[in-house]
């Protein structure tokens, strides 16, 4: 027994401490650093899939110049597709309020998720979202949603998350919204209490509700 606490107990403890620091080596210190009012949104490449001709689909590579350059759109981002909060109230939430939000001098409106383009496409379909089978289309006639499989645009805006004890989720995006024109972000709205493997799930500023108020508000100032 004392052989085996002096030579076995050490290694595990060892490789206790390494799994756990396994975490916070994962994810790096660019990937946590917020952007803010105006910044840049990162320049990226989402990997999306687009209807064709005959019906089916392909791959396109679309850029954050093709989603934001010379447009004042709505983005709002989640911790992931089919998820309940995000089902139920979040992105319900912008569909409902999709033609409100481009009356108040907005041109698109885009969710986001660290998904992949197949889970994208199939939970807007189990949300009801009307499908635009125009080809080449962007996947909805209402809101859109972007798959940000790698993370490539969710680590450029410092809103990575990695969610391992809790949830299971692996990396994600924190939960935010924000107004970007012509890729400069001129509005953010960003639930409070960012950390990794976050218990709660705070929803209280990126909703849609807040968004229109926002909007409407900013309508004011410009006259």
């Amino acid at each position: 027994m004392k052989l085996f606490e002096r030579l076995v107990l050490p290694f595990l403890f060892l490789l206790k401490e390494s799994a756990a620091a396994t975490f916070s080596h994962d994810v790096k210190k660019e990937w946590t650093v917020q952007k803010k009012e105006g910044d840049k949104v990162p320049d990226v490449d989402f990997l999306t899939r687009v209807r064709l001709d005959d019906g089916s689909f392909d791959w396109k590579t679309l850029t954050s110049a093709d989603y934001f350059k010379g447009k004042r759109v709505v983005v709002f981002a989640l911790p992931g597709a089919f998820t309940p909060l995000c089902s139920s109230t979040h992105l319900p939430g912008y569909e409902a309020a999709y033609e409100e939000i481009k009356s108040l001098g907005i041109d698109e409106v885009y969710c986001l998720s660290v998904n992949d383009a197949f889970v994208m496409r199939k939970w807007g379909l189990d949300q009801g979202l009307t499908e635009d089978k125009t080809p080449g289309s962007l996947g909805f006639t209402a809101v859109k949603l972007i798959p940000d499989g790698a993370a490539h645009f969710t680590r450029g805006m410092g809103m990575s998350s990695v969610w391992e004890s809790n949830r299971g989720f692996g990396e994600r995006s924190w939960r935010y919204s924000m107004v970007v024109n012509d890729g400069v972000i001129e509005k953010m709205f960003v639930e409070p209490g960012r950390t990794h493997d976050s218990g709660p799930d705070p929803f209280e500023v990126s909703d849609a509700e807040t968004m229109v108020k926002y909007l409407k508000s900013s309508a004011k100032d410009e006259l």
